[in-house]
Formats: structure tokens, C-alpha cells, sequence
């Protein structure tokens, strides 16, 4: 048993956490890009902020609430630890349960310091929530709410009735592109961070999901 654990903490070292570290690298070179050679590119999308700021409406400031809020630490880190207690509790296998933990881990991590490091301002329109501490590259909202649920589309290919594999890969895809969306139009990232937060998620997620997939079909 202590081999298999070995194996698996080799496995995640090789197979997630490098590349992870990897993924971090690219995403804070992207992000000093923004302030540097690609400054013109960050100027520029401040109009899409301003075009999307100036179309609000009541209704849609209701909805992107609720958008926003599945992609806050609370939400993700309560999805995460229902999810993978029925996981746990239905297949006994603390692998396929440890996919959506380690996508969301690994991600909030290369946020985090991509955060520290790049500290980029947050667009320079009203804002709808609350601003957290961290800058506003790239989005933490997508980016945990993309490694989550594309983690658990990915686990969901595991369902045997087509139609409910179906729904729940669809539902799973959905949930991140509402985040996003709302995240944009309450004026709290550029259209570049949202794109850093969805490929920081997704890449993490697919980490993940590698892993398992290697130790299981070994």
C-alpha cells in the first residue's frame, strides 16, 4: 500500500505539479506581456469594460449576481466537498475523488501568485462587487469555477446513461462561461484576465483528470 502511495504522489509530481508550475510560468509571462510589449492590448480592451458598463440594466445586474457568486471560495470549496463526498462515499476511490480537489488546488495556487506578482489593475469602470485584496490578473472567479466544473464534466464521461452524461457535461460547461460573463460585466476584469482564469482552470482541471486516468488504466 505504501508503494501504490508512493507511486501516486510520483505520478501527481510528474504528471500535474510540474506542469502546473510550468502553466504558472505562462500565465505570469502573459501577464507582464499585458504591462509591456502588448500594453496596446491592454488599452484597447478597456473599451469592450466601458461598451459593456454602459449597456446595464437592472435585470442583468440581478442575474450576474448570482452568476458571480457560483464562482466565490465559498461556492467552489462547498461544490468541491459535497461533490466529492458522494464521490468518495459511492465509488470508494479517493483518486476519482481527489480530481476536482487537486484541479481547484493547482489552480488557486497559479492564481495566486500570478495575482502577487503581475498586480494589475482592475478596469477602470464602476464596479458591481466588491473588490478582494487580490489584483485583478487573471480572474480567480473563472478560473476556480472552470477547474472545478470542467473537472467534474470530465469525470461525468463516466456516466452510463447517455442522457444524464449528457445534461451533466453540458450543465458542468455552462456554469464557468456564466462566471466569466458575469465577472466582465460587473466590471471587475479585463477580457484578458477572464481568458488567463479560463485556461489557468481548464489546464489544471485536464491535469487532474491525467492523472487519475494514468493510475488507472496502469
Amino acid at each position: 500500500m505504501d508503494r501504490i502511495h508512493r507511486q501516486d504522489g510520483g505520478d501527481l509530481l510528474t504528471r500535474a505539479v510540474a506542469p502546473g508550475v510550468a502553466l504558472g510560468g505562462l500565465v505570469i509571462g502573459f501577464g507582464f506581456a499585458l504591462k509591456g510589449p502588448l500594453e496596446g492590448l491592454a488599452h484597447s480592451e478597456e473599451s469592450v469594460n466601458k461598451d459593456v458598463a454602459n449597456h446595464r440594466t437592472g435585470s442583468w445586474d440581478t442575474i450576474t449576481l448570482v452568476w458571480s457568486h457560483i464562482g466565490n471560495t465559498e461556492s467552489v470549496i462547498g461544490v468541491c466537498v459535497i461533490v466529492a463526498a458522494l464521490l468518495l462515499w459511492r465509488t470508494r476511490d479517493w483518486r476519482l475523488t481527489a480530481v476536482p480537489v487537486i484541479a481547484i488546488a493547482m489552480q488557486g495556487l497559479v492564481f495566486l501568485i500570478a495575482a502577487r506578482v503581475v498586480d494589475r489593475d482592475r478596469p477602470p469602470v464602476p464596479k458591481l462587487d466588491p473588490s478582494p485584496p487580490t489584483a485583478s490578473y487573471p480572474s480567480g472567479h473563472v478560473g476556480a469555477s472552470t477547474g472545478l466544473y470542467v473537472a467534474l464534466a470530465l469525470l461525468a464521461l463516466a456516466i452510463h446513461r447517455s442522457w444524464l452524461r449528457t445534461l451533466t457535461i453540458i450543465a458542468c460547461l455552462v456554469m464557468p462561461l456564466l462566471v466569466a460573463y458575469a465577472r466582465l460585466y460587473r466590471g471587475m476584469h479585463h477580457p484578458t484576465d477572464i481568458a488567463a482564469g479560463i485556461l489557468n482552470g481548464l489546464t489544471c482541471a485536464l491535469l487532474a483528470y491525467t492523472w487519475y486516468r494514468h493510475r488507472t488504466v496502469t
